[in-house]
């Protein structure tokens, strides 16, 4: 079965990757752990091979490519501006 992505374009989502993980250390912790790594943002573009979201960080906004080999598992939101 294929999802219908491009009714989504506008929604906010999280992306969950796949065996993808980033390492997670603070001054209080003697050993760091490991937590799946996740993208979030606005879906803007649906491809064959992947969909592009934007999102902000550090006050820019920054457009991410995610191939659908790299997806675990996609949260979808509501539509952006409609709280």
């Amino acid at each position: 079965m294929k999802m219908n992505w491009e009714k989504y374009i506008g929604f906010e989502i999280n992306i969950i990757m796949k065996e993808y993980y980033g390492v997670v250390q603070t001054q209080k912790m003697d050993e760091p752990f490991y937590e799946i790594v996740f993208k979030a943002g606005i879906l803007t573009g649906v491809f064959d091979d992947g969909l592009l979201i934007s999102g902000k960080y550090e006050n820019r906004i920054v457009e991410s490519f995610v191939p659908f080999e790299s997806i675990k598992c996609v949260d979808i939101f509501h539509k952006a501006g409609n709280g």
